[in-house]
């Protein structure tokens, strides 16, 4: 007997995801269904599964799964289309939602027009900066980069090349995969445009090359200013659009804004 699950495609960015919510459509394996769905050509085609439920602890839950099925701690992009989600499908009338994470509980703030969610802010909280200047040998190519965690572990590193040029499909999966990084990380090539305006391509841990990556952007923007390449307001354009990082010097907290966007919406079968 098959069961019909109502989904919705939404994309920040580019970053694109499948959103069910689960307190009307309870989800079983869904590290199976991750990978599953995720496929472009059998499946619907995404970056990966997001769940949305409910939460003793704040308004809302959230559950990541990668297109490999792993389970991230958090997605700055999914953050944002969560609460354009709960919001336009009148789950809330809150403008002001907190999300529990597994990296803890995030607060969103909603930009509303024309009674839809149009732009969404997340306080992504402090992040934590480990080497500044770590060097990392890769395919007979020795990388200097910066450990910055934003709820999700990441290398970044600054390069002159033209950023279209680095061949993530292969590097990537040597980085995201080293010795140095046991529970392996996403990885970061970027380049500095302007004086606050910054380019980045990611390799997503368990998702590949993705279209963007909100945490990703924003360790991109830490990275910067502990290497004097830009201020505490910065651009972060990736291949999918472009994300807006404040890092507040007074509370240490990173701020992340940008748009949420509905793509379509169905119903698969289980």
């Amino acid at each position: 007997m098959t069961e019909t699950i109502r989904f919705t495609k939404m994309h920040g960015a580019g970053n694109d995801y499948i959103y069910v919510n689960t307190m009307a459509f309870p989800l079983e394996k869904p590290e199976e269904l991750a990978i599953k769905w995720s496929a472009p050509h059998t499946g619907i085609g995404s970056d990966g599964l997001v769940l949305i439920g409910a939460s003793e602890v704040a308004d809302f839950s959230m559950r990541i799964f990668n297109a490999d099925g792993s389970e991230a701690l958090m997605c700055g992009n999914a953050t944002r289309c969560i609460g354009k989600y709960v919001y336009d499908n009148g789950l809330t009338d809150k403008k002001q939602i907190t999300l529990e994470t597994l990296s803890g509980i995030k607060e969103i703030a909603l930009a509303v027009r024309d009674g839809a969610v149009a732009e969404v802010t997340v306080d992504m909280g402090v992040p934590a900066v480990g080497e500044t200047a770590l060097e990392v040998e890769a395919g007979g190519t020795r990388y200097t980069g910066t450990v910055v965690s934003t709820g999700n572990p990441h290398l970044v590193i600054f390069t002159d090349e033209d950023i279209h040029a680095i061949d993530l499909p292969r590097v990537g999966p040597l980085l995201e995969h080293h010795p140095l990084f046991p529970d392996r990380t996403n990885v970061e090539f970027v380049r500095v445009e302007g004086p606050n305006k910054l380019r980045m391509r990611v390799w997503e841990r368990g998702s590949g090359t993705t279209m963007a990556c909100g945490t990703g952007a924003c360790a991109t923007a830490v990275a910067g200013v502990v290497n004097n390449k830009n201020g505490r307001k910065v651009a972060v354009e990736m291949d999918g659009g472009t994300l807006a990082i404040h890092w507040d010097e007074d509370s240490g907290k990173l701020f992340m804004t940008g748009a949420a966007v509905t793509v379509f919406e169905g119903g698969i079968n289980v």
